[in-house]
């Protein structure tokens, strides 16, 4: 849902709106604020269930990355901001981002070890939005975690089934990688983390 029809905002201004508890979350699209609900039920159990593998492997490897629950992804051009289902971050990087502390927002892409969208119903937002957004703000690696197999033919091929897409960045653009039934994905980032869609559905 549109909240802001009649006007555009910056992205500081919904910054300083965004409500600090809610019972929905909120990202700016192009100066406007989208409502949507907040993820429940299977949507969030597979966010929280790739948020636990990843930690473990993170502390497995002794790597400087952290995982935080929240966090505000700004756009290049900086009129969206997008809060990932799942994200992870380089800590040793984390420096150059001076409003992480204060508002953890993120405005450099090399901050970014990994983006990862669960799709729900606005799939359209995952595959063609934000994949061009990432891309575009140089986050190296984005997973679209399409466990109902919502996704356009285009994106996902016919028939339709569970698709983990993963993008890769090579050479400024977004190489693509597809896993479905028990293909273990392959994680140019996580080279080692045994992972399929059918262990999460």
């Amino acid at each position: 849902m549109v909240l802001a029809e009649s006007k555009t905002i910056s992205f500081d201004d919904f910054i300083t709106w965004l409500p600090e508890r809610s019972a929905f979350r909120y990202e700016l699209r192009d100066g406007e604020i989208l409502e949507m609900p907040k993820p429940r039920g299977k949507h969030s159990e597979i966010a929280g269930e790739i948020s636990g593998k990843l930690y473990l492997e993170v502390s497995r490897l002794g790597l400087q990355y952290l995982i935080p629950r929240e966090s505000i992804v700004k756009s290049i051009d900086g009129k969206s901001g997008y809060e990932p289902d799942v994200i992870v971050l380089d800590r040793e990087l984390l420096a150059q981002e001076t409003r992480w502390e204060t508002e953890s927002i993120i405005t450099h892409g090399s901050s970014v070890k990994l983006a990862i969208e669960v799709v729900s119903t606005n799939w359209q937002d995952d595959y063609a939005i934000k994949q061009i957004a990432y891309q575009a703000l140089g986050i190296q690696e984005y997973w679209i975690v399409d466990y109902l197999g919502l996704g356009g033919r285009n994106f996902i091929g016919y028939p339709k089934q569970p698709t983990i897409s993963v993008y890769y960045l090579v050479d400024g653009e977004y190489d693509l990688h597809q896993f479905r039934s028990n293909e273990l994905i392959k994680s140019p980032t996580f080279s080692d983390l045994e992972l399929s869609i059918d262990r999460m559905v």
